[in-house]
C-alpha cells in the first residue's frame, strides 16, 4: 500500500466501550498518502469506531495514533444524526466547519453538484428530513466534500443511493486524488476503486493489511482460510491419533511407559502447531419468516400512488391487489416517494390503499426507527412475539448472531448492521401477514445478503419491497413491478 508518506498510524492501539466490551486489541495499522483502501469487517467488528479514532471523536484506552501535522480529515457518516434532521441544508453544512463560513451557499450549491443532487437551488433552506434516504445519503457525503480535506473517510456510502447515484459516485471516487478509506458492503462498487485492503477481525480485534484489488483480497482471505482448515483437520487427526497410542501405551507397564510419553508430548507439540483460524467470517443461519397463517384473500390493494415529481406532489392510478404469497417490487430514483409511500401503508394512512382487516405488518424501515434505542435487543424481541417463550426467542437471536452480550446491549449501542440484524429477527418473532422492506440491505455484511434474500423469496405472505441492490433484487422471486417513475 505504498504510494507515499505514512499520513495516519496506528501504534498498539485497543480500545473498549467499558468493562468486557473490547472493541480493539493492540491494533497497528498503516495508512499512506494517496492510497484508496476499503475497511472491511463484520458487523460490530469496530469498523465505524476506527474512523471515530482517526477524527478524534473517541480516544484510545492504549497506544497511540500518530496523524502527521496540518492533515484535514472529513468523515461522511451512516446516518444523519436523529438531532440534526430538523435543521436547515444550510445549517447542517455549517456544522461542518469548526468556524463560521461566510457565503457559504455557492459552496453548497457545488457540492450537491458533485453527488448529482438535482434541483440543488432551492434547496437550502429546506428542513433535512424532508429528503429522501437516497438524498440524504447524497448530503452526507457533501457534507465532507465540502470540507476538501486531505484523508476522506465514508462509511457506507452507497446506502440508500440509486443506480445512477451509485455510478456518480464510482466515477468521483475512480479519479479521486487525494487519500481515501471507505467501509461499505458493497463488493462491485468496491472492486471498482480500491486498491488496498484494511482487515478488521472480529474476534482477535486486529487489523490486518492487503495489497490489491477488494475482490482479490477478498479471495485471498478465502483461501487462506481453507487452508488453515485443512492444516487443523489433519493435525486434529494426527492428534488423536498419537493420543489413542499413548492410551495404549500407558497400560503396557516397563518400557512402553517411556513410548506412551513421547506420544503425548508429540500431541502436544502438534496442538501447538493448531492454527486460529480466523472467525470472522461467520453468517447467520439460513431462517425463515413465517407468515400470518389465518389470512385468505387480498391482503392489501392499492388501487392509486403518491408521487413525487418536479417538487411536486402527484396522484396516479393503479389497480394491485397482493394476496399470500405475491410479491411486488417498488422502483424508482431517489427522492421519487418510495419510503413515504412505504410509510403510509405500515402506519395505515395511505389513501388509495387498503389493508385487510387483522393483517400484521412487519415493516422493515430504512432508518430502524421502528426500533426503540433504549430497548435491550432481548426486550425488542420479546416486544412483537405473541407468546413469549425464551428458549424460542434465544434461539431466533443466535441465528442472527446476536447472542452472548449484545442479546442485554440497548439497540443504540449496536453497529448499523447489528441494528439491521435486530430489525430481521424482529420479523421472524413478530410472523407478519403483510411484509414491507424498505432497502433491507443497507449496512448488512454483504456475506448475510445471499441467506436473507432466501428468506424473502420462500416468504409465502404478501410482500412490497424497496431495494436499490439489483443483485439482491434478482435473488427474490418477484411477481410485479411497479415503477413510480413511469
Amino acid at each position: 500500500m505504498a504510494k507515499g508518506d505514512t499520513i495516519v498510524s496506528f501504534e498498539e492501539v485497543s480500545f473498549e466501550y467499558g468493562p468486557n466490551k473490547p472493541i480493539l486489541d493492540e491494533v497497528s495499522f498503516s495508512v499512506r498518502r494517496g492510497i484508496k483502501a476499503t475497511l472491511m469487517g463484520q458487523n460490530g467488528a469496530g469498523k465505524s469506531t476506527i474512523f471515530q479514532l482517526i477524527t478524534k471523536g473517541v480516544v484510545p484506552v492504549r497506544g497511540k495514533i500518530n496523524v502527521i501535522n496540518g492533515l484535514s480529515i472529513a468523515l461522511s457518516r451512516q446516518v444523519i444524526p436523529r438531532e440534526e434532521l430538523t435543521l436547515t441544508v444550510r445549517e447542517f453544512f455549517e456544522k461542518c466547519f469548526p468556524h463560521k463560513v461566510y457565503d457559504i451557499d455557492p459552496k453548497i450549491d457545488e457540492v450537491l453538484e458533485v453527488v448529482h443532487l438535482k434541483g440543488h437551488e432551492k434547496v437550502h433552506e429546506r428542513i433535512m428530513s424532508s429528503f429522501s434516504g437516497g438524498q440524504q445519503a447524497r448530503l452526507l457525503l457533501a457534507s465532507a466534500l465540502i470540507q476538501e480535506p486531505d484523508l476522506l473517510l465514508l462509511d457506507e456510502p452507497t446506502n440508500n443511493l440509486d443506480k445512477a447515484g451509485i455510478e456518480h459516485l464510482t466515477k468521483f471516487l475512480i479519479n479521486y486524488k487525494k487519500t481515501l478509506i471507505v467501509i461499505s458492503h458493497d463488493s462491485e462498487f468496491l472492486n471498482s476503486f480500491t486498491d488496498g485492503v484494511l482487515y478488521l477481525d472480529l474476534h482477535t480485534k486486529k487489523v490486518e493489511q492487503y495489497v490489491g484489488n477488494y475482490k482479490d483480497v477478498v479471495a485471498e482471505i478465502s483461501i487462506r482460510i481453507e487452508k488453515e482448515n485443512r492444516k487443523n483437520a489433519q493435525l486434529a487427526k494426527e492428534i488423536q491419533e498419537n493420543k489413542d497410542k499413548s492410551n495404549f501405551f500407558a497400560h503396557k507397564g516397563g518400557k512402553m511407559r517411556m513410548v506412551a510419553k513421547r506420544m503425548r508430548d508429540k500431541a502436544e507439540a502438534l496442538e501447538e502447531e493448531m492454527v486460529d483460524v480466523r472467525k470472522e467470517d461467520k453468517t447467520i443461519r439460513p431462517f425463515t419468516i413465517p407468515h400470518q397463517p389465518e389470512l385468505i384473500g387480498e391482503v392489501i390493494h392499492i388501487s392509486s400512488v403518491g408521487t413525487v415529481k418536479n417538487n411536486k406532489a402527484v396522484n396516479r392510478k393503479v389497480d394491485i391487489s397482493l394476496k399470500r404469497n405475491y410479491h411486488l417490487l417498488l422502483s424508482g430514483p431517489n427522492g421519487i416517494g418510495k419510503s413515504t409511500l412505504l410509510e403510509s401503508i405500515a402506519s395505515l394512512r395511505a389513501k388509495g390503499i387498503e389493508v385487510a382487516d387483522g393483517v400484521r405488518i412487519g415493516y422493515y424501515r430504512q432508518d430502524f426507527s421502528t426500533l426503540n434505542f433504549e430497548d435491550t435487543v432481548h426486550d425488542s424481541l420479546k416486544e412483537v412475539m405473541e407468546k413469549e417463550i425464551e428458549e424460542n426467542l434465544r434461539s431466533v437471536a443466535a441465528g442472527f448472531l446476536l447472542q452472548g452480550e449484545i442479546i442485554n446491549t440497548k439497540i443504540g449501542s449496536l453497529s448499523e448492521g447489528q441494528k439491521g440484524l435486530v430489525a430481521f429477527a424482529r420479523l421472524v418473532l413478530q410472523k407478519p401477514g403483510l411484509l414491507i422492506l424498505d432497502e433491507p440491505t443497507n449496512h448488512i455484511n454483504f456475506r448475510h445478503l445471499p441467506v436473507i434474500a432466501k428468506a424473502l423469496s420462500a416468504y409465502q405472505g404478501a410482500m412490497i419491497l424497496v431495494s436499490h441492490v439489483p443483485e439482491f433484487v434478482s435473488q427474490i422471486r418477484i411477481d410485479e413491478v411497479l415503477n413510480l417513475e413511469k
